[in-house]
């Protein structure tokens, strides 16, 4: 079943409405559930409770879109999205599907590129310190507003120095710098304490530990590497890794975060396109919000808000409509809501707040229907015409046309191997930054202290003497080479030992106790004594 112009549009399923109960003899309508192309840019909400079809509705958008020529950047949380990659089979259940709504099911595959933050699931995806900013490094490391400002006071010391923040190291290196010269600092910038500083340092340490390390560096991501289309014209599907993701939250949210902002400053304004020019999805949408900030949700709403002039659509998947802002929910036109289970007040009062962000349909009762619905159905409201929502409709979800579910280990693997960006990403590139800059600068201090000492007869800075006339280094330190040995006659003369023995510390000790106990008697005697002339 075609739609005419159906090239512009994205099928997502088979809607019906169902006839008022007075009317026993009305048969329900049905139609076709249809996103128009040259309004997907307004962006969009997957909304429902695990297991009622949310991941199938992003694949169903991701394949339409790449069919359309948009790229596409999605989470991949569990692995199921890398089916994309593969053709389609025509199961049982996929088959009956299309048949029910009026389509014949034809398999097809997609291009797709693999990507992972930790470069062991798809080509390494990085980011220099710099482009992420004191702001999201802020919300990585989980700093409260003290700490937040010491960091800008860093990224304004390795500004006005010319230092490139590039990688881990080199912040780390950095916050040194910055804790070892905080009263000249303090003076210029305002105070900074060196518990402060001690405590953005731990807090590296955690994020290193976490991974992080490898997200941080060269060569950085390009853009336009996620803006490719293939020979046949179909937009390439980027798919990241996202299941160790899951377990560092913090990093999986500023980085999706980064990648908006990122986005927003490098593309020029297009205005209303005929079709988006990438289309991101945001999967696990609440761990974005959770806990935020009033300084990232207002970042959040303004990319949000303004990314659209580029021509770049962005949706969220969350289990809950409550898990997004209203200021983020309400640039969202086009919903899809599957299926919630109203088991607890605040799952009632959700299923309450996503009827309400529906356009009203007589013929439904929105509220209801949300908590009745099967897997792959919906509840469908898409933007028309002058970018007004349609109607609330219940939608039967189309299946796939790529095969459903992960593919094998061993497929992707060779996926990646064979791609074109595998050159381009897979070595790490460590430039002289500021790491190797305040390195330089101090080992001509290091190196002053050496002849410092060395001229005055002193060992070096680290060092202590040794028998024979040597300087040994302690850990960490220099050796100053061998020192002259001293005149043989030049030498105080040996003294005798005053060490005692085993046995004569043992007398003394007993000595000392006995004296000590008789002491104690003589005195309690006189006070005794005394007492009793007094009595008397």
């Amino acid at each position: 079943m075609e739609k005419p112009g159906s090239d512009g549009h994205i099928l997502l399923g088979r809607s019906f409405s169902p006839m008022p109960a007075g009317e026993p003899d009305a048969q329900p309508r049905f139609g076709d559930a249809w996103l128009d192309l040259r309004l997907a840019n307004r962006h969009g909400l997957v909304t429902g409770a695990t297991g009622t079809g949310k991941t199938v509705t992003l694949q169903v958008l991701a394949e339409g879109f790449s069919r359309a020529g948009v790229p596409v950047f999605a989470p991949d949380i569990k692995g199921d999205l890398s089916g994309i990659a593969a053709r389609g089979e025509a199961r049982d259940f996929l088959v009956a599907r299309a048949a029910a709504i009026g389509i014949a099911y034809a398999p097809e595959t997609f291009p797709v590129e693999f990507w992972d933050l930790f470069g062991t699931a798809g080509h390494p995806i990085r980011a220099t310190v710099s482009e992420m900013g004191p702001l999201l490094i802020a919300r990585l490391l989980g700093l409260n507003d003290t700490q937040e400002g010491v960091l800008n006071i860093a990224f304004r010391v390795a500004d006005e120095e010319g230092m490139l923040l590039l990688d881990l190291k080199d912040l780390r290196a950095l916050m040194t710098f910055v804790g070892d010269n905080a009263a000249s600092l303090g003076r210029v910038y305002g105070n900074v304490a060196p518990a402060t500083v001690g405590a953005i340092q731990r807090q590296l340490l955690v994020l290193e530990n976490q991974g992080a390390d490898a997200f941080f560096g060269e060569p950085a991501l390009k853009i336009a590497d996620l803006m490719r289309v293939d020979a046949a014209g179909r937009g390439v599907v980027n798919l990241l890794a996202a299941d160790r993701l899951m377990g560092a939250p913090r990093l999986y949210a500023c980085f999706l975060l980064w990648l908006l902002s990122e986005l927003f400053e490098e593309l020029p304004e297009v205005g209303d396109l005929d079709k988006p020019k990438l289309v991101f999805f945001f999967d696990e949408a609440h761990l974005l919000f959770d806990a935020a900030p009033k300084v990232l949700l207002e970042k959040v709403e303004q990319v949000v808000r303004l990314i659209r002039s580029k021509g770049v659509g962005v949706y969220f998947v969350t289990q809950n409509p409550l898990d997004v802002p209203d200021k983020v929910l309400s640039q969202l036109g086009n919903r899809v809501q599957h299926a919630l289970r109203a088991f607890t007040p605040r799952d009632q009062k959700a299923v309450k707040a996503a009827a309400e962000t529906f356009r009203p349909n007589p013929e439904i009762d929105t509220a209801a229907a949300i908590t009745e619905l099967g897997k792959g159905e919906a509840l469908v409201s898409v933007l028309e015409g002058n970018g007004t929502p349609t109607m609330v409709a219940r939608t039967l979800i189309a299946p796939p046309r790529a095969r459903v579910g992960p593919i094998a280990p061993e497929l992707r693997a060779a996926a990646i191997a064979r791609s074109p960006l595998r050159a381009a990403y897979g070595t790490l590139v460590d430039r002289h930054s500021a790491f190797e800059m305040l390195r330089d600068r101090a080992a001509p201090q290091r190196d002053g202290r050496v002849a410092d000492g060395a001229a005055a007869g002193r060992p070096a800075p680290g060092s202590e003497p040794r028998r024979g006339g040597t300087s040994v280094p302690k850990a960490g330190g220099r050796s100053s080479g061998p020192a002259t040995p001293a005149p043989p006659d030049s030498r105080p003369p040996a003294r005798p030992s005053t060490r005692m023995s085993t046995s004569e510390a043992a007398v003394r000790q007993m000595a000392r106790s006995a004296a000590s106990e008789v002491g104690r008697q003589l005195g309690r005697a006189i006070l005794r004594g005394l007492l009793g002339g007094l009595r008397r």
